[in-house]
C-alpha cells in the first residue's frame, strides 16, 4: 500500500482559502484548527503557519476585538485584489511594449548609415590605426614629461616649501617627506 504523502504549502493555502470562500464567515484560530483537519486534510499544527502568511500576503483579513483574533475571507475581496493585480500587470505590459518599440525604432535609425560598406571598413581601419598612433605618441609625451617646465617648477616649488619649513619650524627633512607623503627617492631632475 502506497504512503499517503501530505499537502504542500501551496496546497494548504488553496485549501484555507476554501474554507473561508465556502463558509462565508468569520473565524478565530480554535476554530480553524477544528474545521481544517476534517474538511481540508490540512493538520492541525500547520494551521496557524498557513494562516498567518495567508494574512501577511493580504489575503486573508484578521483582527483583534477584545481578547479574541477573528479571521476573514470573502471572495469578492479575492476576485477585486485579482482584478487590481491584472490591471496593474496590463499598464506594466503596456508600458513595457511601448519601451520596446521605442528601443527597436532606436536601433533602426542607430542601423542608417552604419551600413557595412567598403569606405566604411576603410574608415573603421583608418579610425583604429589613429587610434593606436595617439596612444604611441601619448607614451612618447610620458617619457618627457620630466622635461615639462610646468613640472620643473612644482619641483622647485616643493623644494622651495620644504626649505622654508626646516628654517621656520626646525623640522627634519625625513619628518616633512613623511607628513607629506613625498618618496624618498624624490630630487631635481638630472
Amino acid at each position: 500500500m502506497a504512503k499517503k504523502r501530505g499537502l504542500s504549502v501551496e496546497e494548504k493555502r488553496e485549501k484555507m482559502m476554501e474554507i473561508f470562500f465556502e463558509k462565508k464567515d468569520v473565524f478565530q484560530l480554535k476554530d480553524l484548527e477544528k474545521i481544517a483537519p476534517k474538511e481540508k486534510g490540512i493538520t492541525s499544527m500547520s494551521v496557524k503557519d498557513i494562516l498567518q502568511s495567508l494574512v501577511d500576503d493580504g489575503m486573508v483579513d484578521s483582527d483583534r476585538i477584545g481578547t479574541s483574533n477573528y479571521f476573514w475571507a470573502f471572495p469578492s475581496k479575492a476576485l477585486h485584489a485579482r482584478k487590481r493585480k491584472l490591471e496593474t500587470l496590463e499598464s506594466q505590459l503596456s508600458e513595457a511594449s511601448k519601451k520596446k518599440k521605442s528601443l527597436e525604432e532606436s536601433v533602426e535609425k542607430a542601423k542608417v548609415g552604419r551600413q557595412d560598406t567598403k569606405e566604411r571598413s576603410e574608415l573603421l581601419e583608418e579610425l583604429a590605426l589613429l587610434r593606436q598612433k595617439q596612444d604611441q605618441q601619448k607614451a612618447e609625451l610620458e617619457q618627457y614629461k620630466e622635461c615639462d617646465p610646468d613640472v620643473i617648477e612644482e619641483i622647485h616649488n616643493i623644494f622651495a616649501v620644504k626649505s622654508w619649513a626646516k628654517k621656520k619650524f626646525g623640522f627634519e627633512e625625513r619628518k616633512i617627506d613623511k607628513t607629506f607623503g613625498i618618496p624618498e627617492e624624490f630630487d631635481y631632475i638630472d
